[in-house]
């Protein structure tokens, strides 16, 4: 039985970093369970970035939590692509909306959230949030509900 295994790229070898954002890095696999509505949470503590006016490095804790359809990010291409945003210049609002766009676009979610819990700089730390809920489904409105909810 061919669960995508032969068909992913980073799991299992050797690991090439990359220098700047790299999004063709991320890899998915088949849910198995898609009838079923479920959360997958990613927490991910050492995200950095670099801010595109001072070129000093911005670092964050990344929460994503998404309800899978068909297909479902591969954890060592989103530790690589996480990875590219290093040398990457983006304030922390794009850096967390960029994520969360590239996700949709690469697995069709259902439902996604993503949090950028930003250390403080100059005394101001930022937490962007950005969220996705299929268009014309439950989805939507779940996404709706939990932005006007949102909060640290």
């Amino acid at each position: 039985m061919n669960r995508d295994n032969d068909k992913l790229q980073a799991l299992g070898h050797k690991t090439e970093y990359r220098t700047d954002y790299a999004p063709e890095v991320l890899e998915t696999f088949e849910n198995r369970h898609p009838e079923n509505d479920y959360f997958v949470k990613f927490l991910c503590p050492e995200f950095t970035s670099l801010c595109p006016i001072t070129g000093q490095p911005d670092f964050a804790e990344i929460r994503i939590n998404y309800i899978p359809d068909r297909r479902m990010v591969e954890s060592k291409s989103l530790k690589l692509y996480l990875f590219s945003f290093r040398n990457h210049g983006d304030f922390h609002e794009d850096c967390v909306n960029i994520i969360m766009k590239d996700l949709v676009k690469l697995m069709d979610p259902r439902y996604i959230e993503v949090l950028g819990v930003f250390v403080p700089r100059g005394g101001i730390a930022i937490h962007p949030f950005a969220n996705y809920g299929r268009p014309g489904t439950k989805y939507e409105a779940l996404a709706e509900k939990r932005l006007w909810e949102y909060s640290v």
